[in-house]
C-alpha cells in the first residue's frame, strides 16, 4: 500500500469512496456471485441450504445469529466472511477505533480532524484486521466488550466526565469491521442487556457516559441449540435485534463428509481414501444411533481426529518396523476407537456398553464400505484357499510385507490386482496390505472366513 494516498486530502482527489461495512460486504457478495467466483472456499455440504439463506441475511444487512451443534463449521463461515470486505481499508492513522478519515467519530479523531485538514494522516488497514472473535465465557464482562473508565487516563490528570478517560472494548475497536460472538448464551444475561444499544442504536452506554458514536459494525454470533433452551439462553430482546437466525447443520452427503475431513485433517502417514469412507461413515452412523445423546451432537472433529489417529498409528508402526512409507491399515481403524470415546455423549442407561457399541457401528461402517468399493469382484478363490487351511496374520506392529508374503498363492487368478484396482492402490506395499486388509475383513464381515484377534495380532483363516 505504499503508493496509497498518506493524507485525507490526496485520499479525496483519488476518489476515495466510503461505504459502510455493510455496503462492502453486499457488493463484494454480489460481485463474486454474479463472475461465478466461490465467496465461501472450504465449506463442504453447506451449498444449497444454509449458504443461500446467510447470503441473503447478508445482502439485506442483517446481523446474523448462527444456531448449530458443536463441529457444524459455525466459526469456519465466520472466519471466511472476512473474505468479503475490502482487502484494504484507509483509517485516521493512530485512531483508537480504526475510523474512516472521512468520518472521525472519536472526540480525539474529531478535534485532529479539526486541526490538520486535509493533512490528517492516513493509514491502511488490511481486512484480517477488522475482523475480531470472542469466545462468550461466564466471566466475561461489559468492559470486556463494551468498554469501562480507564483509572490510567484519570490518573494523568483528565477529569472524571472526559470521555476521553474512556477504555474502549471489543465491540467499539471492531468499529468498521466484524465482530463474532461464539457461543452467545453463555454470556451472562446483564451482559447481553450491554448489547442492546450496540445492535440498535448503534451508540455506547459507559458507566453514565453516553457517547453517541456511530459503529459501523457487523455483529455475527453462534449459539449451540442445547446452550440455546438449558444451560443458557439469548435473551429476548436481544435475540429481536438479530436480522437473521440460521440453522445449520452437519454434511448431508457422505462426500461431503470425506472432504471436510480431508481438507482439516494433518496427516503424518497416507491415509487410502476408503479408510477415509469408513470414519465418515462410522461418525454418520453414530449420528443415527439410538445410543448416542443426539442433542450433544457427534462434531465433525471426531472423524477428522480419528482420520489423525490412524496416520499416527501407521507412522508408528512403519518407524519400529523400519518400512520406507508408512500407510494407515485397516487393523489402524481399532487405534482410533481406542481414544475416541471420550469425544460423545452417550444416552442414560448405556454405561459400560460404550466400546460395544463403538465397535458395533465401525463394523457396520467398514461392511458399507467394503459394498461399495469391492462390489462384483469374486472372491471365491480366495475363500477356498483359507477353507483349505490358509491363513493372514497382521496387526498393529506386522510389516505391509508380511501381510502381503501371507496372502495364499492362487495361481494365476487375478483376483489381487483386481481388488488393488478397484481401490486404487500404487505398486508400494503399504497400499496394497491396506487394499488387501480390506477385503479380508469384508469376507469376515459376511461370515465367509474366520477371525481371531489377541495381543495386538490378527488372524484371518
Amino acid at each position: 500500500m505504499n503508493a496509497s494516498p498518506s493524507t485525507v486530502g490526496e485520499l479525496r482527489a483519488a476518489g476515495h469512496v466510503q461505504k459502510s461495512v455493510r455496503e462492502e460486504v453486499r457488493d463484494n457478495l454480489l460481485a463474486a456471485l454474479g463472475e461465478g467466483r466461490d465467496p465461501w472456499p472450504g465449506l463442504h455440504g453447506l451449498e444449497d441450504t444454509v449458504l443461500p439463506q446467510l447470503e441473503r441475511a447478508l445482502i439485506a444487512g442483517h446481523d446474523v445469529v448462527l444456531l448449530g451443534e458443536r463441529g457444524q463449521g459455525k466459526t469456519r463461515l465466520l472466519r471466511t466472511l472476512v473474505g468479503l470486505l475490502d482487502e484494504w481499508t484507509p483509517v485516521i492513522d493512530g485512531s483508537e477505533l480504526g475510523e474512516h478519515p472521512y468520518e472521525p467519530i472519536t472526540p480525539a479523531s474529531r478535534r485532529r480532524a479539526a486541526e490538520l485538514g486535509d493533512a490528517l494522516p492516513v493509514a491502511w488497514r488490511h481486512r484480517d484486521e477488522r475482523y475480531a472473535e470472542k469466545l462468550a465465557t461466564p466471566d466475561t464482562s461489559v468492559a470486556d466488550l463494551i468498554g469501562d473508565v480507564d483509572p490510567m487516563k484519570v490518573a494523568e490528570g483528565r477529569s472524571l466526565g472526559d470521555p476521553e478517560t474512556i477504555h474502549f472494548g471489543l465491540v467499539p475497536r471492531s468499529h468498521r469491521g466484524v465482530v463474532a460472538i461464539n457461543e452467545l448464551p453463555d454470556l451472562a444475561e446483564r451482559i447481553q442487556v450491554a448489547m442492546l444499544n450496540v445492535m440498535e442504536e448503534r451508540d455506547v452506554q459507559i458507566r453514565g457516559y453516553v457517547l453517541r458514536l456511530p459503529l459501523d459494525v457487523l455483529v455475527l454470533a453462534t449459539a449451540n441449540p442445547e446452550d440455546y433452551t438449558n444451560r443458557g439462553r439469548i435473551i429476548t430482546p436481544l435475540k429481536d435485534r438479530f436480522g437473521a437466525e440460521i440453522r445449520t447443520h452437519y454434511p448431508l452427503e457422505l462426500e461431503d463428509e470425506i472432504a471436510v475431513v480431508k481438507q482439516e485433517a494433518h496427516f503424518v502417514a497416507t491415509v487410502p481414501d476408503f479408510l477415509l469412507e469408513i470414519l465418515a461413515r462410522f461418525t454418520r452412523s453414530l449420528r443415527e444411533s439410538n445410543a448416542v445423546d443426539q442433542r450433544s451432537g457427534v462434531s465433525a472433529r471426531f472423524s477428522i481426529a480419528g482420520a489423525e489417529t490412524v496416520a499416527a498409528s501407521a507412522l508408528h508402526r512403519a518407524t519400529i518396523q523400519g518400512e520406507a512409507t508408512a500407510v494407515a491399515r485397516v487393523v489402524d481403524l481399532e487405534t482410533a476407537v481406542d481414544v475416541l470415546g471420550g469425544k460423545i455423549e452417550f444416552e442414560t442407561g448405556e454405561e459400560g456398553r460404550e466400546r460395544e457399541i463403538l465397535d458395533h457401528v465401525l463394523r457396520t461402517a467398514t461392511a458399507e464400505t467394503v459394498r461399495h468399493r469391492l462390489r462384483g469382484i469374486d472372491f471365491a478363490l480366495l475363500v477356498e484357499a483359507f477353507a483349505a487351511g490358509a491363513t493372514v496374520m497382521t496387526g498393529e506392529q506386522v510389516a505391509a510385507s508380511d501381510v502381503l508374503a501371507g496372502l495364499p498363492v492362487l495361481g494365476e487368478s487375478e483376483l489381487y490386482d483386481e481388488v488393488m484396482d478397484r481401490l486404487g492402490a500404487a505398486a508400494d506395499d503399504g497400499e496394497r496390505a491396506s487394499a488387501m486388509e480390506l477385503a479380508l475383513e469384508g469376507l469376515f464381515l459376511a461370515r465367509r472366513i474366520g477371525k481371531d484377534s489377541a495381543g495386538g495380532e490378527t488372524v484371518y483363516g
